[in-house]
Order: structure tokens, then sequence, then C-alpha cells
């Protein structure tokens, strides 16, 4: 049976652009997938970071333009990991060529821009648009997902969700552009870690409607890496306190609490992700600190004791979306949740995703620039601002 060959290039060649040639390598161990992968195209404008790629023999397009690759009948898909402060232009250039677009979050440097990518989007329906989060495709977070969409929570009580790590712990870290509203965006952290922390929430459908956050510049300058000092003029750490309206007209209450943290400085997390869930009759939660293992809330029936409280610790396993060659009692990693997620989002493309969690919408991701500019606007003031 012939399998739909699908051309892929990336713009951007560090870190996620390795990341995601790496995965693409392992399509293999993906069961019965209706199309099959070629990284045929590389673009970033530094020649350096083009070398790893002479590494992947498929790669048949080395380019500082990435227009190269836009007008390139080879390249059928487009993943962009670029500057937040470039997104508008190189999405909406990718979008308009006609290429399906896989974009690193935040969709733009900001709402204008994130409106910007979204006109090309509804002007281009011939252009499939996703915007990448990878982390909601560890087993552990789809079975929360799945736990929760069965009502077993009962009315929710309250949720939180969290991306945590301390990138910027070391205050002598020269300062990356990351650290830079010019270059990041004046959300600062949630630019860089929001989509993570609110991909599952949006999908569930907890459209919040207003935020109070609490919102840190920890370390305003750092070394410019030219012996002399930088401002750092972004945000580092965010708290936000969120409201969402119950979905469940029968709710007692209007509401729910929804505490979303992003943090490049907490100590003691190198990347830790995680979503908690209570409600009146359960609970779930799951982080990537323990990848392996799923806890849910119930009341259970102690033998000499009587009904008691407990949280129960389960092994998730290692299948998500797509089903793999992977034994089932083996762990997930980091390198895995990426293979998914692009299983999905080329299993989506071709209508052949069945209903199952794909990656972020890009309405998704535009609404995130709506919470963001609330959050700046409560800190600000010290209010409790609408979204």
């Amino acid at each position: 049976m012939s399998v739909k060959k699908v051309g892929i290039s990336i713009i951007g060649g560090g870190l996620m652009g390795r990341e995601i040639a790496a995965a693409l390598s392992r399509w293999s161990a993906l069961i019965d997938h209706p199309v099959v992968p070629e990284l045929v195209g590389v673009a970033d404008i530094n020649p350096a970071a083009l070398e790893w790629f002479k590494t992947v023999p498929t790669v048949e397009i080395l380019t500082t333009d990435y227009h190269d690759l836009l007008s390139d009948p080879r390249v059928d898909v487009v993943y962009v990991a670029v500057r937040h402060d470039l997104h508008e232009q190189i999405y909406t250039d990718v979008i308009r060529s006609g290429k399906s677009l896989l974009a690193e979050k935040p969709f733009g440097i900001d709402g204008k821009a994130a409106d910007a990518i979204m006109q090309a989007v509804n002007e281009t329906p011939e252009s499939f648009v996703r915007c990448s989060s990878e982390i909601p495709f560890f087993p552990g977070a789809q079975w929360a997902i799945n736990y929760i969409q069965s009502g077993a929570l009962g009315q929710i009580i309250e949720a939180r969700s969290s991306f945590l790590h301390s990138s910027d712990f070391d205050q002598e870290k020269a300062i990356n552009w990351k650290r830079q509203v010019q270059f990041c965006g004046e959300a600062g952290v949630m630019n860089d870690l929001g989509m993570h922390a609110f991909h599952i929430p949006l999908r569930l459908g907890w459209k919040p409607s207003s935020v109070f956050a609490v919102l840190q510049n920890i370390v305003p300058q750092r070394p410019d890496g030219k012996g002399g000092i930088a401002e750092c003029d972004t945000w580092d750490n965010a708290t936000l306190h969120l409201s969402v309206p119950h979905k469940d007209k029968s709710a007692t209450e209007e509401t729910f609490p929804l505490t979303v943290e992003v943090k490049r400085i907490e100590p003691g997390e190198k990347n830790t992700w995680l979503l908690e869930v209570k409600g009146t009759k359960g609970g779930v939660r799951f982080s990537t600190k323990n990848p392996k293992t799923v806890e849910v809330f119930a009341l259970v029936n102690v033998p000499g004791i009587g009904k008691e409280q407990s949280w129960q610790r389960i092994d998730a396993g290692s299948q998500s979306v797509w089903p793999t060659v992977t034994g089932g009692i083996f762990e997930f990693g980091f390198s895995d949740s990426i293979l998914q997620m692009w299983a999905a989002f080329l299993a989506e493309r071709e209508g052949q995703l069945g209903g199952k969690f794909g990656p972020a919408l890009p309405e998704e991701a535009a609404f995130t620039h709506k919470i963001y500019a609330a959050a700046i606007a409560s800190q600000e003031k010290q209010t409790v601002e609408k979204i």
C-alpha cells in the first residue's frame, strides 16, 4: 500500500528545529499513519545553524532566505521557530504562499500581530495552520483530559495549569532575546511559555472572563555578553488568577478559579508542566516531573476502616494520541511528545485525526494575547480585568 509523502521544511534551525528533524526520523514508530513526512529543506539566517542539517539524508535545500522554501514545490508544510518579533511577517508569508504551517507560540509578538496572522489564515483557507504545543501529548496529560471530559469531576471546584522552569535562575547568565521586549514582546514570559499552560484549558472550553495578574521582573539586569550590563525589561514570572464561566448550567456558582503559572525562575524546576483539577466528585493531576504517573482522586472503601478520601497513583505507560510500536509498559519522554504532536498535526491536515486531540488552533493561540493584554493591565492597575 502506497502512503502519501509530505515535504516538510523548517524556518529556524535552532534547538526546536533540530528536535523536529530528530522526531521526523522516528516516524516508522507510528502505526498506520496516513502520511510519511520527509524533511526536505531548512532556512536560517545564520549559515552555521544549517551545518547540522547536512547530516539528515532527506534534506535537499539549505538556505539563508526562507522565501526559497515557500517557492519550492517540494515543500508542503513549513515549521517556523524564530524570535517573536519575526512571527507576523514570516507566518503571513508562509500562509499566503499556500503552504501549511505549524507555528511556534505565541503566534505573534502581541495581539495586533496575532490579528494580522489570523487575517491571513481566514483569507487563505488552503493553508492548514496550527500552533505548536507538545507537552499535552504526554499520555498522562491525555488521561487527565479524558478524565475531565468523562464528567467524573462533578462540578469543578478549581483548576491549576502551570509551566515552570529555572532557565534564568543563574543571574550571571548573559541576556538573550527572550529577556528583551523588542524581541520577546511586552507579555514576556507569557509569550514564551503561556500556550503550553493554556492549550488544554482552552481546548476544554474553559475561556476565562477575567484575570488578576501577578507579574515579576525578578532580574532587571544581566551581563550583556560583551563585558557590560544590559537591561532586562520583560517579565520573568507570571501568575494569573482567572475566572472561568461554568459550562454546566446546573453548577451552584457562575465561575470557577483557574490559576495559570508560567515561570522562567522557579527554583528546583528544570522544565515542569502540570495540570490539576478538583471537583465535587473527583479530581485528577499530572506533572511531567513524574511523567509515568497520573493521580486520580476518589472516595474509596478501605477494608476495616470505611470510606476515605484517596489520591490514587496510576502508571500511564507509553501510548498517546497516535499508536506506536513502543510497548505500552514503557516510558514516554519529550521527544515522544514532539513525534505525537506532528502525528496529530499531519493526520488532522489529512482529515484523519478522527476527533482526537490535536495541536493548538489558531483561534486558541490568538485568544491568549487577549489574556496577556488583560494581565498586563491588571499588573499595572492592580485590578481584576475583564478579558
